[in-house]
C-alpha cells in the first residue's frame, strides 16, 4: 500500500480554507497512486488550539465536519486520516477518524494521554488503547501524537496485530527527536510501521518542527527533512509492504522472546 503523510503549515485558518488544502493533498496524493492520506493531530481546528476554531470545526463523527471530510474521500478515490475536535455532550476529544476511498467511516480514537495543560483544560481524554480497522489487506491501528512516546501504547498494538499505526501529531521543537529517534525506533522494536505527520512553521510562539516520518520495522526512515521545507504544504510518499514485514518480524523476534510474567508489577 502506497500511503502519503500530509505536512500542513500551522497559523489561523477557517473551516472552509482547511477543507480546500485537504482537497487539494488529496488530490495530489491519489495523482501519485498513493491508496491513505494521513493528516496532522487537530486537522480540523488547527494549532495553535484557539477556541473559536475548535467551536467551529467540532462535531460528532457523523456531523456535517467530518461528513465533509468524507466526501473530500470519496472524490479522491483516497482513504484518509484526520485529526478532529470530536464533540460527545458535554464531551471534547482529540480524537482521529479513518475513512475509506469510498468516504465510509472505518474507525475513531480519542487521544489517551493528554500532554500539558492545555490539553488537559480542552479535552476529556480516551479510555480506548487499541483500536483498529481493515484496510486494503492491513490491520491499520492508530494513536495521536504524545501517545506514541509511550512504548505500552505501540507495543499493545503489536500484540494486537497492527501492522500500519497512524499517528497525527503536533510535535513542537525543541522536541524533534521524537520523530527523529523514537518514532524510528517504536517501529522497529514492536515491528510495525509507524506513519508519523506532524504540522510545520510559526504561530503565536509555538514553533512546529515539521519533520514528518514514515519508519519501517526493518529500521529504514522517510522523513522531510525541516531545513528542505519551503514553507508550504507537503506531502511525504512511503510504500506499506506486507514482505517487509513478514522478513523484519522473522529476523528481528522481540515479539516472540518476550517474557511478560517478568514485566508484570
Amino acid at each position: 500500500m502506497k500511503i502519503a503523510c500530509l505536512q500542513t503549515v500551522c497559523g489561523p485558518t477557517d473551516f472552509p480554507q482547511t477543507l480546500n488544502r485537504l482537497r487539494d493533498a488529496a488530490g495530489k496524493a491519489a495523482a501519485e497512486g498513493a491508496e491513505l492520506l494521513l493528516a496532522p493531530e487537530m486537522t480540523l481546528g488547527g494549532y495553535p488550539l484557539q477556541p473559536a476554531a475548535l467551536a467551529q470545526s467540532a462535531g460528532t463523527a457523523d456531523g456535517p465536519q467530518c461528513t465533509a471530510v468524507s466526501e473530500i474521500a470519496r472524490e479522491a478515490g483516497i482513504a484518509m486520516a484526520h485529526g478532529w475536535p470530536e464533540r460527545n455532550g458535554a464531551h471534547l476529544y482529540n480524537a482521529v477518524r479513518l475513512v475509506g476511498r469510498d468516504g465510509q467511516p472505518l474507525a475513531v480514537y480519542r487521544k489517551a494521554h493528554l500532554y500539558g495543560r492545555a490539553e488537559h483544560e480542552l479535552f476529556t481524554p480516551g479510555d480506548s488503547g487499541v483500536v483498529q480497522a481493515s484496510l486494503d489487506g492491513l490491520t491499520v491501528g492508530m494513536l495521536i501524537c504524545y501517545d506514541v512516546e509511550f512504548p505500552e501504547a505501540v507495543r499493545a498494538h503489536a500484540l494486537a496485530g497492527t501492522d500500519l499505526l497512524l499517528v497525527p501529531t503536533g510535535l513542537m521543537s525543541p522536541w524533534d527527536f521524537v520523530a527523529r529517534t523514537l518514532v524510528p525506533a517504536r517501529a522497529f522494536e514492536s515491528q510495525l510501521y509507524v506513519a508519523y505527520a506532524n504540522w510545520t512553521g510559526e504561530h503565536g510562539g509555538l514553533r512546529f518542527c515539521g519533520r514528518t516520518t514514515i519508519a519501517a520495522p526493518d529500521g529504514t526512515v522517510e522523513y522531510l527533512d525541516p531545513a528542505a521545507s519551503s514553507g508550504g504544504d507537503q506531502l511525504l510518499f512511503g510504500t506499506v509492504d506486507p514482505t517487509t514485514l513478514a522478513s523484519a518480524r522473522r529476523t528481528t523476534t522481540y515479539l516472540r522472546d518476550r517474557r511478560p510474567e517478568l514485566y508484570a508489577s
